[in-house]
């Protein structure tokens, strides 16, 4: 019987394994390589308009959540098309509840940058 690796070297490669389905995610996905634009672009924007840290907390936060629900929908989409590969109802509500939540995590993101953001302008 071969040898457990140790608790230790099992949480490091799990962080490994999530390393890489980050880069596969940015690799793969159209929508994740914008995103990451824009994490760019108002990450700068917060450096620029020197941000108080309950605004980095908040803008972290919004930025993190819609790319982990885009993960999570990428891997819903993909599982279903496994499952599934012809068209069909049951799972195109599956992929559609998914994507919706995209679309509300990034609602509120942009909400978010607002209420940031157009203070800074004024």
């Amino acid at each position: 019987m071969p040898k457990k690796d140790s608790f230790l070297i099992n949480r490091i490669k799990s962080i490994g394994i999530a390393f890489r389905g980050a880069l596969l995610l940015i690799k793969t996905e159209a929508s994740v390589k914008i995103q990451l634009i824009v994490l760019i672009i108002i990450t700068l924007a917060g450096f620029y308009f020197n941000l108080s840290s309950t605004e980095w907390v908040m803008q972290t936060f919004a930025i993190g959540l819609v790319m982990a629900i885009e993960g999570v929908n990428t891997a819903i989409e993909k599982l279903s098309d496994f499952i599934h590969p012809d068209q069909n109802p049951k799972i195109g509500f599956i992929k559609d509840i998914s994507a919706g939540a995209v679309f509300i995590a990034a609602i509120c993101a942009f909400v978010i940058g607002i209420i940031i953001y157009i203070p800074k302008f004024h």
